[in-house]
């Protein structure tokens, strides 16, 4: 059963936003959830949806000057947003098909960070791999930035490797070379600008699709204290990492012992246990990060 918004119809409810069918656009509500581990946390996070909205809304705009394609159309309100609508394949998507959402997210790491530092810990991922010669520090500098890609609609994101992403995105290697150099030039220009307000951009998420001559059109959201990982680089230089993004809720759940918990029942098929809300203390601080962030990254006032 669709819920009408006006006279639209709500078509997809995720774990930030509610998407509405406009026709030929979507309308993005982005809400005060939050979620990490792919699991919903209990607790709303006062105005996380206008700054996911806004930061988003900024750097679609700041796309639209580097002349690169996206989706996006118009910012509504202060946690709305208007923008194209492609086709969804759930599976897999065709390297024949045009106007589709490729169904992969395409991560760009800078630093040695979050699920890649566990990765190489627990053995998934070999640090010679990145061109390191040794065991890495957590928040280590990549010679050479890591990409990866993996899967959007299975229930927990699942690296991937070359073949398979390329079959579910339906994809050739040209393309997925291109997908790659298209965020490098994103990225380089996210970094410009927050360096400027004393920020590193140690990693992010982006999502693609295939425009109608299969040109590249990025979509969702990016460049926010969601998909993006922020560091602050005064202290970094000092050697400590703080923490500026929803990083700081997955340290929460880290210290508190409930992603050993989780991905312990993950790795043995078990029923994955409920995440607890974060007290009320660590809510106001989060809320407060958000608004904060987008000052931050977009260098404008809340």
């Amino acid at each position: 059963m669709t819920i009408p918004y006006g006279n639209m119809n709500l078509i997809r409810t995720g774990k930030v936003k509610d998407v509405y069918d406009n026709g030929d656009t979507l309308l993005f509500r982005f809400s005060d959830r939050i979620s990490v581990f792919d699991k919903i946390i209990p607790v709303m996070i006062p105005d996380k949806g206008a700054s996911i909205c806004r930061t988003s809304s900024f750097w679609f705009q700041t796309l639209n000057a580097m002349g690169i394609g996206n989706h996006f159309i118009q910012e509504k309100g202060k946690n709305e947003m208007v923008v194209k609508k492609f086709r969804i394949f759930e599976d897999s998507g065709s390297r024949f098909m045009i106007d589709y959402l490729i169904p992969l997210e395409f991560v760009m790491r800078y630093y040695v960070a979050g699920s890649l530092m566990d990765r190489i810990r627990s053995g998934k991922v070999d640090y010679r791999e990145l061109g390191l010669s040794r065991m890495p520090e957590p928040g280590q500098m990549l010679e050479d930035p890591y990409f990866e890609m993996t899967t959007k609609f299975e229930k927990t994101d699942r690296p991937l490797d070359m073949e398979e992403a390329r079959s579910i995105g339906g994809l050739d290697r040209y393309e997925v070379m291109e997908i790659k150099e298209l965020i490098l030039r994103i990225d380089r220009k996210i970094q410009s600008d927050v360096g400027k307000r004393g920020l590193i951009h140690a990693d992010g998420k982006k999502e693609l699709a295939m425009g109608a001559e299969r040109e590249l059109c990025v979509v969702d959201t990016f460049g926010t204290a969601d998909e993006d990982r922020f560091w602050e680089e005064s202290d970094y230089r000092n050697g400590k990492i703080v923490e500026l993004s929803k990083e700081m809720v997955r340290q929460y759940y880290r210290e508190s012992g409930y992603h050993r918990e989780l991905y312990s029942a993950r790795e043995k098929n078990l029923r994955e246990p409920d995440i607890p809300a974060l007290p009320d203390k660590m809510v106001i601080e989060v809320s407060e990060m958000y608004r904060k962030m987008y000052e931050r990254i977009t260098g404008k006032k809340w």
